[in-house]
This record gives structure tokens, sequence and C-alpha cells, in this order.
């Protein structure tokens, strides 16, 4: 497929529901039920949102009290869930109203331990019927919508003999059809999809390297659904249907955690902090075997927390690490850099989302500033901003639902109104 004919079938899908996001009942368009979205790109079909802050900012629409994290809501007809974590010793679901913000029932369990940046790092994924989780220890429950009630667990670490990550588990489960994946990254075992209702393993895959921080996403190459996960050596992909490994593309990176972006054609962009730098390769297949080779090598600029939004055949990423200061970022399909801002605008290493008008709302992630950028190669240009949170590593992603954008800081979530006016 032609670069230019993906770009536009990736532009009519925001007005589609995503494979990514086919359960046991699709769900709504306006819902975000998993990491990175219905799409799990970070794009969203919603349009008619506010292209300018009004005076004072946006409409607060309701506040939650927090434990400290990194972790983002999940939002599925009217409800919001999302993991907290409570004295280094419980795991909390929470379950509120979307549009109120109030509490209707939480699940929690034990998960004493200690970690430095202390808190909930991942994103439930919600089907019809149920809600999956994924602590900070590996902890992995299907907890019934209904009831409440556990359906089924496991652990990630524990049952397939995967040691802790140094700053714990940071990866939020996929759903894909009936099915729902993680990605274990043991010695023996890569991913691993089990059935959403009983939790039984449906397949596994051979090893695709140590675990580190990026959660498994959903992409489809030449027709065959595949299911990527960047770790410290790279990118690796597994056949969605039966767990068969299919390619692999090395990208050394200290502490990986953003996924690929999808450019279309069977090309993506990767990126990483500490100096791993970002790329773009190409994966391809003749007959059974599949091949990634690298198409362009961007040294020094890299994203360290979150993917890059790709839109017009352009990627705009976050391009913060521990070391470098390069801002947002704007490159083209190639790999050639467009713009960059350093400083002026930071963002840290706050999220963004890409909503269905063409519209980036992006966090800084040291202010607790929110922009409204409107994404062009002309130069970055930022429509309005306002101060939202505060504190420290406000380093969460972004959650977009029904004309409501949900963000957080270390002590406290927000529910924005960002529906223009009719």
């Amino acid at each position: 497929m032609k670069a230019g004919v993906a770009s536009v079938i990736r532009t009519m899908g925001w007005l589609l529901a995503s494979a990514s996001a086919v359960a046991a009942g699709a769900a709504a368009a306006a819902d975000w039920p998993q990491f990175m979205g219905p799409n799990g790109d970070g794009t969203s079909a919603e349009k008619g949102l506010l292209r300018a802050w009004p005076a004072g900012g946006p409409k607060v629409l309701w506040t939650l009290q927090l434990g400290p994290g990194y972790g983002a809501p999940a939002v599925r007809d009217g409800k919001v869930y999302i993991l907290d974590r409570a004295d280094q010793k419980k795991d909390v679901l929470r379950c509120l109203d979307l549009a109120t913000g109030k509490a209707e029932w939480t699940f929690s369990y034990d998960a004493p331990g200690q970690v430095a940046h202390d808190g909930s790092r991942s994103v439930p994924a919600v089907s019809e019927k149920y809600v999956y989780t994924i602590g900070a220890f590996g902890h992995f429950h299907c907890i019934d919508r209904a009831t409440h009630e556990v359906a089924w667990k496991k652990n990630v670490l524990a049952d397939y003999g995967t040691a802790l990550p140094r700053w714990a588990v940071a990866q939020s489960p996929l759903l894909y059809k009936d099915m729902v994946i993680v990605a274990p990254q043991s010695a023996s075992v890569g991913f691993a999809a089990f059935d959403q209702a009983t939790g039984k393993e449906r397949w596994r895959s051979g090893p695709v390297g140590a675990m580190a921080y990026g959660s498994a996403k959903l992409i489809t190459i030449d027709g065959v659904d595949q299911i990527v996960v960047v770790n410290g050596v790279g990118a690796a992909a597994a056949s969605a249907a039966d767990g068969k490994n299919l390619w692999s593309y090395a990208h050394r990176c200290q502490i990986a955690i953003p996924n690929v972006s999808d450019l279309g054609g069977g090309k993506f962009f990767i990126t990483g902090g500490y100096n791993a730098g970002s790329a773009v390769f190409q994966v391809s297949r003749q007959g059974d075997a599949w091949t990634a080779k690298e198409v362009t090598k961007i040294d020094g600029i890299g994203g360290q927390c979150h993917p890059g939004l790709v839109i017009n055949n352009h990627i705009y990423v976050i391009c913060n690490t521990n070391n470098k200061s390069d801002g947002m970022v704007c490159f083209d399909s190639a790999g050639k850099l467009v713009w960059q801002t350093k400083r002026d605008p930071f963002f840290d290493k706050g999220g963004s989302v890409l909503t269905g008008d063409g519209l980036i709302y992006a966090v800084d992630g040291a202010s607790g500033e929110l922009y409204i950028v409107d994404p062009s190669p002309a130069g970055f240009k930022s429509l309005g901003k306002a101060k939202i949170l505060g504190g420290q590593e406000i380093w969460a992603p972004v959650t977009l639902a029904d004309g409501k954008l949900l963000v957080r800081d270390q002590g406290q979530m927000k529910c924005l109104d960002v529906r223009a006016a009719p």
C-alpha cells in the first residue's frame, strides 16, 4: 500500500471503530476503552472540540483525589475506570461516573512493595462485560463490571518466571477480538493471549526480549493482524491469531517505554530516551518470511515516555529525556526533522492526544499547563494554554471521551469539558 493511500485510510479510520477495540461488543465511538484509546495510537474520532480556551481555561467538571502515580483512566459506557495505588500496600480499581465524578464502586487487593517513582503505572482495558488491570507487581485481574467480583486472575511475572523490572510493571492489557493480550517477556514467553471470559490461555509466543515498560499494541501489515511490543533490544511482533513470532527490529534503549507509531504500508517510527534516538523502519514479507529493515536512523533525538502521534504523513512527538530537551518535535514520514520547540514550550514528559478535528491536546509535564496545538509541518502553533495541574512528574497519558478530557498529576485527576458550544 502506498504511503499516501495509507494516510487517507488512517484519517478515515478515525470515523470507524478500530480492530484494536473489537472485543465482546464494540465500544462506542466516544469511548476510550484501553491504553492509547480506541485505535491504540492516541487518536480519537471526536470532533466539535474547543479550539481555544475560554477565559480562565477549560471548565473543570470534577476532581478526584488519587495516590501518586502515572496511570491514566479508561472510559466505556459513561464509566471511568482507573487503577490507583494506596500506601505501597494495595492496588485499587476505582469506577466513577464520567458526567459527575461520583464514585460508584471500588475493587482492591493486597500488593505490598516499594519501587522508585511510587504509584500506579497502567491503564485498564474495558470490554462489554469485564475490566482488565495489571498492577505494578504483575497482578493481572479480570473484574466483572456488573458484580464487581473477580472473574479470573493471573500474574504476568510469577506465572511466566519474569523478573520484576527496576521500576515495576508498567504495561497495560490489550483487547483483541475475544481475547485479552499481555506481554510477560520472560526467557521463554514473549506474548500471551487469554480468553476474555474464562482466562484460559489461547496462545503464547516465543521470547522477544526482557520486559521493559511498554505495552503490547495491535498493528496490521499486509492484512495480517500482529501484536508488537518495544523493549530494551528493540521492537518485536507476533501473529495476533496464534502467537507465531514474525519479525524483530533492533533498537537498543536503556529504558524502553513508547511503542511504535504506524506510518502505513508496513512502515513504523520508533523512539526512546537515554540517547536511544529514533528511527523509521520497514516491515515486509515474502511468503511466510517477515523482515524489518531500517529506513532512517535519527541520532540524538528521542521521546522517553510517549509514542509519536501521526497525522498527514508527519509525526509529532515530545522528545524530552533525562539528558536532552528537544521539546515537541515534528518529523516527516521519512524521519527528517522538520521542527522542534526545545524549551519554548518545553512539555517535559507530558502526555498528549490527537482529536478527530486534527488538534493535539498536550500536557506540559513540568508546568501542568494544557496546550491546544494545531499540528502543521510549517511550525509549532499553539492555539492556547491553561494551567490545569501542579507538582512534578505530570507524565500520565491523556484520555478523551465524550467531549471530556481526563488528565492527572501526582495527587489528583481532573475531568475537563472540552466540547465546543453548539
